[in-house]
């Protein structure tokens, strides 16, 4: 009787229906926990709910029309009102619609995060020791204009010049100038900043997702280190280890995927491939960990 009772509950337990509860269960928990901290940076920049709904809806189909679409067949208007739960006209509708420029800041950031990448790799541009110097911002060779042009194509010199400077990343001294930071963080552009916060949460996001289809040997990198019950008092320590390790490290990947990359000519061809690799610090006084 205990052994037919525990075959019981072991079948309802992994039931194909209980399986699904339970994936619903845990989605829509995830789906809490990261939308809490999107929508406190969506209500402090006045973002209000009809917004961000319309926004939702506008992916949803936009996701089903270009990743789900039946094999050997054309994906319809009727297959994905019925798979996002919106109506025909609705879906219609915001198939329809266009998309606004949201890559001017984005590609922005590219371009400065490569230019800084290219002063820091690139012995064009450094000095005799091999280290990172200080470029005159006018001239054929060496020079700052040269590595904008190179790293940054058709960028003016002066408005990556501006860019660098609000960001405290370069330091012009007369018609000089000096690389302060060995890596680009965006400034005062909120737009910069907010561009991160797509980009790079839409990469973690695209990792697990791959990582939860996929087989074991073509599984990505995903991993993180966390305590629950670190000393508040060396929490700065921490802070500041972590940042210098972590800048040490990611300098040394930026520099093998300099030495790595396709030809200038080939950048616009299918032969180059987008890679990145990101760390992030956070804290908590919780005990939870929730993101808060």
């Amino acid at each position: 009787m205990v052994r037919q009772s525990l075959d019981i509950l072991f079948a309802w337990e992994y039931s194909p229906k209980h399986m699904s509860e339970k994936i619903q269960q845990a989605l829509s928990l995830a789906a809490l926990s990261i939308l809490r901290p999107l929508v406190r940076i969506l209500l402090r920049n006045g973002v209000a709910y009809g917004s961000f709904a319309e926004l939702a809806k506008k992916v949803y189909v936009d996701v089903a029309f270009e990743e789900f679409t039946p094999d050997g067949k054309k994906q319809s208007i009727s297959r994905v009102s019925a798979l996002t739960g919106l109506t025909r006209k609705e879906a219609k509708r915001l198939h329809e619609l266009e998309h606004t420029d949201s890559h001017r800041s984005e590609q922005r950031y590219n371009r400065a995060v490569r230019v800084i990448s290219g002063w820091v790799n690139d012995k064009e541009f450094h000095d005799a020791l091999g280290q990172t110097e200080s470029l005159p911002i006018e001239g054929a060779k060496a020079s700052f204009s040269a590595l904008v042009k190179k790293y940054s194509g058709d960028v003016p010199t002066q408005s990556m010049l501006s860019v660098l400077i609000s960001t405290s990343a370069i330091e012009k001294t007369g018609d000089r100038v000096h690389l302060i930071q060995r890596a680009y963080v965006p400034g005062k552009d909120p737009a910069d900043k907010l561009s991160i916060l797509g980009t790079d949460t839409a990469e973690l996001i695209s990792t697990i997702d791959h990582n939860l289809v996929r087989e074991e040997k073509d599984l990505r990198f995903q991993r993180k280190v966390s305590n629950h019950h670190v000393r508040a008092d060396v929490i700065p320590e921490f802070q500041a280890l972590s940042a210098q390790k972590a800048q040490q490290f990611l300098e040394q990947f930026d520099a093998w995927l300099s030495e790595h990359e396709v030809d200038s000519g080939e950048q616009d061809s299918d032969q180059g491939h987008y890679v990145s690799l990101g760390i992030y610090y956070y804290e908590s006084s919780t005990h939870g960990g929730t993101p808060s």
